[in-house]
């Protein structure tokens, strides 16, 4: 089904964060250019278990056209305080490689790491104050030297929504539409308007700082949350993706980099619900909602058309149903909170978190959101509306101003993804939400 989506959509590159065998299926014959991840690092602890992870993913890298083989979540941002970690990242990125070399895969095939802008020196004002931290800067030559001497591409991730909080720029500097009341000017005459060509920028000059001026970033992430988080809307994602996805495609380059295209993926096709309740927002990236519809205007081939993308075919939603608070029933506010926290511990509460879509409900409004989030979660079992007695179920829809209250999808295939062995990103979700962690790439040349 997600394959057939992306190809609707034109998709010519897409990046999961699993190598499982039954999705790198689900790729083969599609023509569709594939990133795939390691995420657990300890799994590649000698270069006899690289050849043993080759041989086994051997059936699928041709046939679902792997290109490149991500290792771990920013072992670099983690290697700032654990550094036997980041070693054992870099002994992993070098056992592969050196794997997929030997068993012919080396030329179209490339291993790396992907970076978060934290890992640049803190406190920037402008692209050609960064340089990596001093921390990380022997293992960032190593790494350098290593892809350099491979052809694979230097990986960042780039989220700037959280950037223009962490370095307290206007909002307006989010979006690369040139509105911006903050504007950069740097060396040489360069003018910045937005945070993607600033953190783009930034990181070519770390690069070439540390001795790599010609290495060209791939950005493996980008998007704009719609939920959980000051500034996040469907309204802003779309505004976003309409100017960036454009720049992207026109090969216009950066004003450090100009007429240089800039390979990016899109973060992400859907919403992933078991991602840490901690970073609200974070569960909030997907173009999609789980029953395949897309949440705002998207032109996934950069030609910037004002257009919504395909609908994906197949996913039928449950009845429409929804449990919430009985609020004649309560005496006791410490048994509905009891309940509350229940609740939301087990299902996903953050468009009530600052900023979100839900943010402003009433009290009553509030447990039953929270009750209701739950009951979908578990595909409306009636005795998932319980709640000590403080839950009953309803059929009219409850949903008020910018706050949805959803409507499941019907139960899916379980699968559940641990990161052992494998190395799998951890998932335990039904459908289409289970399927939600691809990446879209907005490619401009295939490499």
């Amino acid at each position: 089904m997600v394959v057939d989506l992306l190809l609707q959509n034109g998709v010519p590159e897409a990046r999961v964060y699993t190598s499982q065998e039954d999705i790198l299926q689900a790729f083969a014959g599609s023509g569709i250019s594939l990133t795939i991840t390691i995420f657990n690092i300890s799994s590649i602890s000698s270069y006899e278990d690289a050849r043993a992870w080759i041989h086994k993913k051997s059936p699928y890298i041709s046939t679902s056209n792997v290109r490149r083989v991500f290792l771990g979540d920013q072992a670099f941002a983690r290697g700032l305080t654990d550094k036997t970690f980041l070693n054992s990242a870099l002994n992993a990125l070098e056992f592969i490689q050196t794997a997929l070399n030997e068993a012919g895969y080396g030329d179209l095939v490339k291993a790396t790491l992907p970076h978060p802008f934290t890992i640049l020196k803190d406190n920037i004002t402008k692209p050609s104050e960064a340089e990596f931290k001093d921390v990380i800067k022997e293992e960032i030559l190593r790494l350098i030297r290593f892809i350099q001497a491979n052809d694979a591409p230097f990986v960042i991730e780039l989220f700037p929504i959280e950037i223009i909080t962490l370095l307290n720029m206007d909002p307006s500097f989010g979006f690369p539409d040139n509105k911006s009341t903050h504007v950069v000017t740097d060396v040489n005459g360069a003018v910045y308007t937005n945070v993607f060509e600033f953190v783009y920028d930034s990181f070519v000059w770390a690069l070439e700082k540390s001795g790599a001026p010609n290495l060209k970033p791939v950005v493996s992430q980008v998007g704009w949350p719609t939920d959980a988080y000051p500034g996040a809307s469907s309204a802003n994602a779309e505004r976003f993706f309409k100017s960036l996805l454009p720049l992207v495609a026109s090969n216009k380059g950066t004003p450090k980099r100009p007429g240089s295209p800039i390979d990016t993926y899109v973060h992400c096709l859907a919403d992933e619900n078991r991602n840490p309740s901690s970073a609200p927002h974070a569960r909030h990236w997907g173009i999609y909602r789980s029953n395949g519809e897309p949440k705002y205007k998207i032109d996934l081939t950069g030609k910037g058309r004002d257009i919504f993308p395909a609908t994906a075919k197949g996913i039928m939603r449950m009845p429409e149903r929804w449990c919430v608070f009985n609020a004649k029933t309560i005496t006791d506010s410490e048994k509905a909170k009891v309940e509350f926290d229940f609740a939301c511990k087990n299902a996903d509460c953050t468009s009530l978190s600052p900023g979100g879509s839900c943010s402003q409900l009433s009290y009553i409004e509030n447990i039953s959101y929270a009750f209701n989030m739950y009951f979908q979660a578990e595909f409306q079992d009636e005795k998932a509306c319980k709640f000590n007695g403080l839950g009953k179920v309803i059929t009219d829809n409850p949903s008020t101003g910018s706050c949805v209250f959803p409507v499941e999808v019907v139960r899916g295939q379980q699968v559940v993804y641990r990161t052992k062995g494998d190395g799998n990103r951890v998932h335990e979700m039904p459908g289409f939400a289970a399927i939600c962690v691809f990446l879209i790439s907005i490619f401009w040349p295939l490499f």
